[in-house]
């Protein structure tokens, strides 16, 4: 079990709705105005962390908005004043100096709130009609490491002396260094054999795509185990999922058939970015095991069901090892704050006792 109190966290919505795009309850939305409002009332509802995925254009379709993370990140930051605020980050997009510059930056806008997300890329015309190209699964994750690993050494304020097969780095060092901890965290997603030895040697904290209970708790064992380096505190886990929550079961029942029916309207979108996507990713392996609605795996955690039924199966989550939850919702604001007043003193209350 977490020997940390669970942690509750959303989605920023950096490309509209989570489950399904056509939906008249909520009409597609990814601005700035939003996303805005939506931090502000997660905070003040009590969620502790928003996570503000990384895309520089919409991944299920071009034509669509596309909210930018680390500038948005930026002003989280300034109008936020208890909220964890989680960037995540292609290495392939920015030179580890800028980017350390970047985040140990906002690391100071927010008092020592900010964190990296480190993905390493899965959707190919992103990078390849940039013209920077899409390397091959392991290669990125190669890149990956090397590149986090300088970010890393920057952070702590130390000069960085780097030969890789990527970079090279002279005497580079950043000021004024953080004066909250010794760097912002590092939280590291992906499933595969090369993300599993990365977020090992690098990460704070893993973030775990939705799935049934029995996989996160085989997935927490397998990393747990493998070694650390030194100084290095234990691995900390956090898991996505789509919640559900209402009243009763049946009510949920019909709201998860209903995400389901709009979500069949997405389905050109859906096969467009299914061809988009590095067909090694773990992601997409895992995700064709079960029906779902929501990305990073959704529905396919379990969290669909009455309030005390929710709140049950996060409490056995968090027995598991999983401290963060980072959430989606639809219709989103409405289903936020009811998970805020229903499910979460439900899950305190299971934990205290």
């Amino acid at each position: 079990m977490s020997a940390n109190s669970p942690r509750f966290g959303v989605w920023a919505l950096v490309h509209g709705s989570r489950a399904a795009l056509q939906d008249p309850d909520e009409p597609y939305d990814a601005s700035w105005a939003r996303n805005k409002a939506l931090v502000l009332e997660a905070e003040r509802l009590g969620y502790d962390s928003v996570l503000v995925a990384q895309h520089t254009v919409n991944p299920h379709d071009p034509a669509l908005d596309q909210l930018e993370a680390w500038t948005s990140s930026a002003a989280l930051a300034a109008l936020t004043s208890r909220i964890e605020i989680i960037a995540a980050i292609k290495p392939y997009l920015y030179h580890p100096v800028v980017l350390a510059k970047m985040a140990q930056q906002i690391e100071h806008i927010s008092g020592g709130r900010f964190a990296i997300n480190l993905v390493n890329a899965w959707n190919r015309p992103e990078l390849e009609r940039a013209g920077i190209g899409f390397a091959e699964h392991d290669e990125r994750y190669a890149y990956g490491c090397e590149w986090i690993s300088v970010v890393d050494a920057l952070l702590r304020g130390e000069t960085v002396d780097h030969r890789g097969d990527h970079f090279r780095i002279d005497g580079y060092q950043l000021h004024p260094a953080d004066p909250f901890r010794a760097r912002p965290r590092i939280y590291v997603g992906g499933e595969s054999e090369p993300a599993r030895s990365l977020v090992a040697a690098h990460g704070d904290v893993w973030f775990i795509n939705g799935q049934p209970y029995e996989d996160v708790a085989r997935l927490i064992a397998d990393v747990s185990a493998r070694k650390r380096p030194g100084g290095h505190e234990p691995l900390r886990f956090g898991l996505s999922a789509f919640v559900i929550a209402r009243e009763t079961q049946a009510q949920a029942d019909v709201h998860l058939e209903h995400l389901f029916e709009l979500a069949e309207l997405d389905k050109p979108l859906r096969e467009r970015h299914k061809a988009n996507i590095d067909p090694n990713v773990v992601m997409i392996q895992t995700f064709a095991r079960s029906a779902r609605v929501g990305s990073n795996g959704g529905t396919a955690a379990g969290l669909v069901g009455d309030y005390d039924t929710v709140a049950q199966r996060i409490a056995a989550f968090h027995r598991a090892g999983i401290e963060l939850f980072m959430l989606q919702f639809q219709p989103f604001e409405a289903d936020m704050r009811s998970f805020a007043e229903e499910v979460v003193p439900r899950v305190r209350r299971l934990l205290s006792a």
